[in-house]
């Protein structure tokens, strides 16, 4: 990664923090202090929230769309907590659907504890989220309220729907590059919800709700696919979702190139070892097919940018998250 790169990074994270870290803290206090759930399933939420789940890019993202359309950039903290919940519920889930017992090198919740105890932990947090959403929903007036839970509702479903229809993918090669984009492009939803919430919350005009909901969908599809180009070189995680998940997206376009598949193909059995992974990739990345996937997302992210520009109020972090997110294009 060039210096560029690794300042953009650094400087994202930096604004992440400031506008992300106190809707994650309200959700991380409320986990810490609930004295409610039996003692094991504390421990595990504990060791989620503190260990692995960092989640402070949904409420950065809810808060820079208040602040892009008026808003004060705190005022969703409590429903971003919420969020934070909501979503770190469905990642216990989906590790455990994927059996991922590793993240960032550290063992999952799934990779740590028993399955049992680690599926009734994801469901206290699930109910610990939605008793957060519906009172931190009462300060407002009773149609803003609807539409937050109403843009909630929506994206938690689609995304249900999505992960059932990757469910039928699992584990299998032959899989139309389409059918996964598609999954990919619905799980934007949480990231779209994200972004409308937000400029709901900040009073904005119906046009301004609108494009910034449209950036969350993109941005969530870009860092999406932009993570299944990063996961092409990480042997664990390529082995894991050759066997237990789909296949990257770049993967799966660069199976559809007759002269790289066989190729593919044989480099994927047995155990994967950085250098059989280094090959896998850089096979896939010389297909046509992937190239034109690398466009597609260029082009998709140029667009956002030029919608951005109807939106008054000051969208500089936005802009820099969209860069971020195709780094790798």
């Amino acid at each position: 990664m060039g210096s560029s790169q690794v300042a953009l990074s650094e400087q994202v994270q930096v604004f992440l923090r400031k506008y992300g870290q106190s809707g994650f803290q309200v959700a991380k206090t409320a986990v810490l202090v609930d004295k409610i759930v039996s003692k094991p399933i504390r421990e595990i939420l504990c060791y989620f929230m503190e260990e692995t789940w960092l989640n402070i890019q949904h409420p950065a993202l809810i808060a820079l769309a208040c602040q892009a359309v008026g808003g004060r950039p705190d005022a969703p903290n409590q429903v971003s907590a919420a969020i934070v919940l909501l979503t770190g519920a469905a990642d216990i889930h989906d590790d455990i659907i994927d059996k991922s017992k590793t993240k960032a090198s550290k063992p999952t919740p799934y990779g740590k504890f028993s399955q049992d105890a680690v599926l009734l932990a994801g469901d206290a947090l699930l109910f610990k989220g939605l008793m957060h959403l519906h009172k931190a929903c009462d300060e407002f007036s009773v149609e803003k309220k609807q539409v937050v839970l109403g843009l909630v509702q929506d994206a938690f479903f689609e995304i249900g729907n999505a992960t059932a229809n990757e469910r039928t993918l699992k584990g299998k090669h032959a899989v139309e590059p389409e059918k996964y984009r598609k999954i990919i492009e619905a799980k934007g939803a949480v990231s779209d919800a994200c972004a409308r919430i937000g400029a709901v919350i900040g009073e904005g005009a119906p046009e301004e709700i609108d494009v910034l909901g449209h950036f969350g969908r993109t941005l969530g599809i870009l860092m999406g696919v932009k993570y299944d180009f990063v996961d092409l070189f990480n042997p664990a995680e390529l082995q894991n979702r050759a066997k237990n998940e789909v296949l990257p997206l770049p993967l799966l376009y660069a199976l559809q190139d007759t002269a790289a598949k066989k190729q593919v193909e044989t480099l994927l059995k047995g155990r994967l070892t950085k250098q059989k992974t280094r090959k896998i990739a850089d096979l896939a990345l010389k297909t046509n097919q992937v190239q034109i996937l690398k466009k597609e997302m260029l082009t998709m992210a140029r667009n956002e940018a030029n919608l951005l520009k109807t939106i008054k109020g000051n969208t500089s972090e936005l802009k820099l998250l969209l860069k971020l997110s195709i780094e790798h294009f």
